[in-house]
């Protein structure tokens, strides 16, 4: 921040008006006070003596309030020397030829001293504006483009200049717009402005400026500009690796999907061609069992369609939850009920009947049981059954219910948990055999939904158990 202040000073300039009256002030009452203190000791001065006393407050003054005041001082200064401490006194006729030499003299050198001490204040003031300039601009392009941020670059212009706002406007068929701003809205007159490029204007807002650094101004704005640029090309890559993932899981999507809805078309079409046929004798067992296949191909084709529909709902945020109490035992048992085991293969369940009721949504929980269950039953071998078990866990923040559905299958790798999770991924992903890969992500996304936790871990001699936390009704 001294920076700032020094380039705030510096931006001000050595001619301002109330610098410039008080420098005037300062150095009429020196002068005055100088003579006062000088006419006492007249006899005892040289001549030379009282010019060089006199030179050194014309260098004072150029020093202080620049080279008008300077030049003002010295033919004032030659004035008062003339007038008081060249005989005749109190007048300003010059009776020696060597007096007059003298004050002529003064005239010429105070006025080149003040020229030179001027020219070095100024060359000074440049060298400390171009300090400043050069520490500000550094700090704003340390950063690699795309880190810079457009609001910190218009930040650094509010702060350096003193202003109460800073903004970048761009301009298109209906006029100019603000892009971003810091502080205050700018006016329709601002007190800063530079161009930034094509289209765009780096403006400010505040107390007024005299003289402000226009090259400086307009290298912030360049800068100001650049940031724009940078943040419109981050969101452009964004954008485009989204819309690259969405057309990788619509790829995904459209594959699956085909598979998984080609395939009980397939054999409704063929089951129901197969029962129309009048040529064929079909005993009543046969129709029996192509009605069944009928029946199975349908139900696939119905939880494909749910379970799309459910994704979509919360990917949307439209997922309506309606949480009440619920007994775990029976939402567990109606979940079995739905989605039966295959043939051959068993689910052994300890779901006590006195577990405290858990704040859910039923239904949502039911899906999310199903899908965990046979998913531990697709990825089990046949001769393990699967094991649904549910306990009361005491907690500081009050007690919770512990379903954990445990299969002995292959398990899964730790830095492979999450992206099961994900909708459309699987671990045989290579292939659509295996359906969609949604029924993780749906139970993960419910679980949510009703303030529960899902969590995978190993199962003890192999395989892969699904804790599903619950809170438990108030």
């Amino acid at each position: 921040m001294k920076g700032l202040e020094v380039f705030r000073h510096v931006g001000r300039g050595r001619g301002g008006a109330a610098r410039r009256l008080a420098a005037a002030g300062t150095g009429t009452a020196g002068l005055a006070c100088l003579t006062a203190a000088l006419v006492p000791v007249r006899n005892s001065l040289s001549l030379a003596s009282v010019v060089l006393i006199y030179l050194t407050a014309v260098v004072i003054v150029a020093a202080a309030g620049g080279l008008r005041l300077a030049l003002a001082a010295a033919v004032a200064s030659d004035v008062l020397v003339n007038f008081f401490f060249v005989p005749p006194f109190h007048t300003l006729t010059v009776e020696r030829r060597d007096a007059l030499i003298t004050l002529a003299v003064y005239v010429v050198v105070a006025t080149t001293v003040s020229v030179a001490v001027d020219l070095a204040a100024r060359q000074r003031e440049a060298a400390v504006r171009s300090g400043v300039e050069a520490a500000l601009l550094a700090r704003i392009t340390e950063a690699p483009l795309e880190e810079r941020p457009l609001r910190k670059v218009l930040r650094q212009v509010r702060d350096t200049f003193g202003m109460t706002g800073a903004a970048l406007l761009e301009r298109d068929d209906g006029g100019e717009h603000p892009v971003a701003v810091v502080g205050e809205p700018p006016s329709a007159d601002p007190a800063l402005s530079a161009p930034a490029g094509e289209r765009l204007r780096l403006v400010a807002d505040g107390p007024a400026v005299l003289a402000p650094d226009q090259r400086f101004l307009t290298l912030l704005a360049t800068a100001a500009a650049r940031a724009l640029q940078a943040e419109r090309l981050t969101e452009q890559a964004a954008r485009a690796r989204e819309l690259a993932e969405i057309d990788k899981m619509r790829a995904a999507l459209l594959a699956a999907v085909g598979h998984d809805l080609r395939t009980p078309l397939a054999g409704i079409k063929a089951c129901v061609s197969s029962l129309r046929e009048p040529d064929l004798d079909l005993t009543a067992a046969q129709q029996a069992e192509l009605l069944a296949t009928v029946d199975a191909s349908a139900d696939k084709m119905y939880d494909l369609v749910e379970n799309l529909l459910a994704l979509s709902r919360l990917q949307a945020g439209a997922l309506s939850v309606h949480l009440r109490a619920g007994a775990l035992d029976e939402i567990t048992a109606s979940a079995l009920l739905h989605t039966p085991p295959p043939p051959g293969r068993t689910v052994e369940v300890d779901v006590p009947d006195d577990l405290p009721p858990a704040w859910v949504d039923p239904g949502l929980l039911e899906r999310v049981i199903a899908n965990l269950v046979a998913n531990a039953l697709e990825a089990g071998p046949p001769d393990r059954p699967v094991l649904v078990r549910a306990r009361v866990l005491a907690c500081p923040e009050g007690d919770v219910i512990r379903l954990r559905i445990t299969d002995h299958g292959p398990g899964i790798p730790a830095d492979q948990r999450e992206r099961i999770f994900a909708p459309f991924q699987r671990l045989d992903d290579r292939t659509t055999h295996h359906g969609l890969g949604l029924g993780l992500a749906i139970a993960r996304g419910f679980t949510d939904a009703m303030n529960g936790t899902l969590t995978p871990t190993d199962t003890p001699g192999g395989g892969l158990t699904m804790t599903l936390v619950l809170p438990t009704a108030p």
